[in-house]
């Protein structure tokens, strides 16, 4: 038998668990069926008026606290710039503003525009329960019910906790799982310093990672093969030491028959506005608390995509009942409320993500990590984590240590 070991899916999840492996000498293969690695955090590319132009299939946050993906990606060699690497600032024009800048986040509660004195003390109060109960809950429960419990309402809620659970989450807070939400703050604004930073991509997502991660493992003497769909994973058992499965969950019951994990799921939409080239943000990342936009991102300031704006809309909702037409009329008119000079956008463009991630709801339970002969990979496989990239490259990681503790 070739003692190469199998990787399906080329996202993020599927790399990590290639790099991990390449990089202790073991021959690694990965099948991909699309043109480029990255998966559900992918380059996508579009036409538009008969020309051609790469967007990314979503638009993504990363936190000072991912230390698996930036070490792998270290590993596998992207450069410093690829990140905009900023202390944590939340933003809402006119509304609200948190920054922890300068004197971290008690510094920034204190000081925060936008709440009530009685609020930025209450939310110190609750942060100073959570740790003392070190951010662990007995039951599980909604992310609301853990706010309600703890008196945060208001203000706070709306501007700052809430838009962290679905950022973070992507759910809505009323079925969030607050026991996941807990580990998420004690990670980031309560973790060491610099792990609450934001940390915006400056190229697209597949060149983020999964693009040199895939030429990390050919030079470690690996094989990526793209456009080649693996119909069954149990077919790879004859040819190779060890399978890793490495997809979304919903495509597990054609690759992996024996294999049954219910999960309802959520989508994240992004709509790309393009305006003239003069059009940028007073920061590259604003909140939108009032609407169905929840962020709204400055490609120009990030990837140099001058005038072109992403709206994030996350989760579930009434979005979805809107034509793109009509979802991205809307996202211009809430963008006219930050700045009412803006003009009509040249063009644009919504990329729907339906199963961009499970629903991280209250009780929830990860998948198994092996099953049916085979190993398994993905955000879902993280018994603590929310289903972020950074859950998707652990789990990658841990696939990998599998194997090489079976001796491959």
């Amino acid at each position: 038998m070739d003692q190469r070991v199998a990787v399906v899916g080329a996202g993020y999840a599927g790399m990590a668990a290639a790099v991990t492996l390449a990089g202790k000498g073991i021959p690694v293969t990965v099948f991909e069926s699309g043109p480029v690695p990255g998966g559900r955090a992918r380059r996508v590319h579009v036409s538009l008026d008969g020309q051609g132009t790469e967007l990314d299939n979503g638009q993504h946050i990363l936190i000072g606290a991912y230390s698996t993906l930036f070490g792998l990606m270290r590993t596998v060699g992207v450069p410093g710039d690829a990140l905009l690497r900023l202390p944590l600032e939340i933003r809402y024009p006119g509304r609200f503003r948190l920054s922890a800048r300068w004197l971290g986040l008690l510094g920034g509660l204190l000081r925060a525009q936008g709440m009530p004195f009685r609020e930025r003390l209450g939310a110190l109060r609750f942060m100073s329960r959570l740790r003392a109960s070190r951010f662990r809950l007995d039951e599980d429960m909604s992310v609301d019910r853990l706010l309600e419990r703890h008196g945060q309402a208001g203000a706070i809620a709306h501007y700052l906790w809430r838009p962290l659970c679905v950022s973070a989450l992507n759910t809505p807070s009323a079925i969030a799982s607050a026991r996941i939400f807990l580990a998420v703050l004690r990670d980031t604004l309560a973790g060491a310093a610099g792990a609450a930073d934001l940390v915006l991509p400056r190229v697209d997502l597949s060149r983020l990672f999964p693009e040199p991660a895939a030429a990390y493992v050919r030079a470690k003497g690996g094989e990526l093969r793209f456009r080649e769909t693996v119909r069954d994973a149990r077919e790879l058992k004859d040819a190779f030491s060890r399978v890793i499965v490495a997809v979304g969950p919903h495509q597990l019951k054609t690759l992996l028959p024996g294999v049954s994990v219910d999960y309802t799921y959520q989508p994240i939409t992004t709509c790309y506005l393009q305006y003239e080239e003069r059009v940028k943000l007073a920061f590259p990342m604003l909140g939108l608390a009032d609407g169905l936009v929840q962020w709204v991102f400055d490609r120009g300031a990030l990837l140099g995509e001058r005038g072109r704006l992403a709206c994030v809309i996350s989760a579930q909702g009434d979005h979805q009942q809107l034509t793109q037409e009509e979802l991205a009329q809307r996202c211009h008119a809430e963008l006219l409320s930050i700045d009412e000079t803006l003009p009509a956008p040249r063009w644009s463009r919504v990329i729907a993500e339906k199963r961009a991630t499970i629903t991280c709801a209250a009780g929830i339970r990860p998948a198994p990590a092996e099953a049916d002969g085979t190993i398994l990979a993905g955000d879902y496989t993280d018994a603590e984590y929310p289903p972020t990239l950074e859950a998707a490259v652990r789990s990658g990681v841990r696939a990998a240590e599998r194997v090489l503790a079976a001796g491959v």
